[in-house]
Formats: structure tokens, C-alpha cells, sequence
């Protein structure tokens, strides 16, 4: 039961984190976002990158 307390309480927390950073700081939040769709996007093309090499 105390587990699942404080899963609530670290869920809660962690949002509340971000909204704090996205209303506090905006752009700064706006550029950690672009930077992680770029670094999901880079992997994504190094992965077709390589199953393309593999089945050529």
C-alpha cells in the first residue's frame, strides 16, 4: 500500500515538475522537446539505415 502511495506521489510530483518548467520557462522547454524528437527521430533513421543495409 505504501508502494503505490508514493508511485502516486512520484507520478504527481513529476508532473507537476514539468508543467512548473513549461509555464516558468517556456522556451527553454519548447528546445528539450525539439531536442528529443530530433534524438528519436536521428534513431529512428540510423535503425532503417541499418535493417536497409542488412536486407541489400
Amino acid at each position: 500500500m505504501i508502494a503505490v502511495n508514493a508511485k502516486k506521489l512520484a507520478s504527481f510530483a513529476g508532473i507537476a515538475l514539468v508543467l512548473f518548467f513549461v509555464i516558468a520557462r517556456p522556451t527553454e522547454a519548447a528546445g528539450f522537446v525539439d531536442s528529443i524528437i530530433t534524438a528519436l527521430r536521428d534513431a529512428a533513421e540510423a535503425v532503417i539505415t541499418f535493417v536497409s543495409s542488412v536486407f541489400s
